[in-house]
């Protein structure tokens, strides 16, 4: 389910874990969660495509 794909993503990459959290939960946009996260909007997209893609495979 979600959950544990979450917590296995964020034991791979905590930024992601945290951008998918941020984004789907918070409802928070890319500016946001780079103001939070103290990066770019470039890396939170980047982050975002990467991290749903894995939820997608890690899901199916």
């Amino acid at each position: 389910d979600l959950d544990n794909a979450l917590e296995k993503l964020e034991k791979l990459d905590e930024r992601q874990a945290k951008v998918v959290q941020y984004r789907f939960f918070g409802g928070m946009n890319y500016k946001e969660i780079a103001d939070v996260l103290g990066g770019t909007e470039h890396s939170v997209r980047y982050d975002w495509r990467v991290a749903r893609a894995w939820l997608k495979r890690e899901m199916s």
